[in-house]
């Protein structure tokens, strides 16, 4: 997911932030425009609880919207699954209930745009005691990673890459760096990402997760043409839409079984390992797209915790 997204919950966030700022500099105001800056608190207090209150009803809603839909009240249906606790969209939620059905094997990761090390989608699984592989290109992402994982990168339980990654570069680089088959492959680059899992067909883990355009229909078969050097650019421009993931993934014997409620991700099982018992069937776009709910993205409960801390 673009970590730019204009959503009001962002907006929202970026205002609040923005009031804190300007109250913390109140105290520079001369004792002869005290009167403005009282009013300024006021008025700074009524709309940081307008915010919290949005925010609040932003979840209610969704929650209620999952709880009275008979769509993700369907057991096979992961669509709605509860989870997030270093991930962005409730990916840990939907990763461990998919794995909960198929198990695991290696217990080995692969996420290529790993973001700062604090928010994605294996961050967890690192610390249930998985291993796997980190590739971001980005300099500050890059800092953060190198800071907050420094411990099991240095004991080996995780590889970091600072590499950009393209068609060409992408599998040799990742078969260079893992130590055993990925039983979760993760690829979030905003622009190609279509493009470079159809390049890492020689890999075989048992859960994809790859993000997708909610912005087109469900039946409609398109992703941006390759360009090694293409970036999002905060438009509907990027990407592939879920029909041409799920070709994608049925050329590689893949099944899609279910998109994240917020419409950012989409996740695919091995077909050896997928059937109408375990999952919502039929495995078209048409049957598990959701579409962008973007304003409804936002962390619950408590913030992240930064630091790698051993299980």
């Amino acid at each position: 997911m673009p970590n730019t997204l204009s959503n009001a919950d962002d907006s929202s966030s970026r205002l609040s932030d923005a009031l804190k700022n300007v109250a913390d500099r109140l105290g520079d105001i001369p004792t002869e425009l005290s009167y403005q800056r009282s009013e300024f608190r006021t008025l700074f207090d009524q709309n940081s609880a307008i915010l919290d209150q949005s925010r609040a009803a932003s979840m209610l809603a969704l929650d209620s919207y999952i709880i009275s839909n008979p769509r993700y009240q369907n057991k096979k249906c992961v669509n709605g699954a509860y989870g997030q606790v270093y991930s962005q969209n409730n990916e840990d939620g939907i990763i461990a209930e998919i794995f909960s059905r198929i198990g695991h094997d290696t217990k080995f990761f692969v996420e290529i745009a790993a973001g700062n090390g604090i928010e994605n989608t294996t961050r967890l699984l690192l610390d249930l005691g998985w291993t796997g592989v980190w590739v971001e290109a980005g300099e500050a992402e890059a800092a953060s990673i190198r800071s907050v994982m420094s411990a099991p990168i240095l004991d080996g339980r995780l590889v970091y890459l600072q590499e950009k990654v393209d068609r060409d570069n992408v599998a040799p680089l990742i078969k260079s760096a893992i130590s055993a088959n990925p039983d979760f492959l993760s690829l979030d680059i905003d622009y190609n990402t279509s493009h470079i899992w159809s390049a890492l067909k020689g890999l075989a883990p048992r859960v994809v997760c790859v993000e997708y355009n909610a912005h087109f229909p469900p039946s409609v078969d398109y992703e941006v043409p390759y360009d090694p050097n293409g970036t999002w650019n905060g438009t509907t421009r990027f990407g592939a839409s879920l029909k041409a993931l799920e070709r994608i993934g049925r050329e590689a014997n893949y099944s899609l079984v279910g998109c994240d409620i917020f419409g950012v991700n989409a996740f695919f099982v091995r077909n050896d390992l997928c059937d109408e018992d375990k999952f919502l069937a039929p495995f078209t776009a048409e049957n598990h797209y959701e579409p962008p709910r973007f304003s409804l993205v936002g962390m619950r409960g408590h913030g992240r915790h930064a630091e790698y801390a051993s299980p």
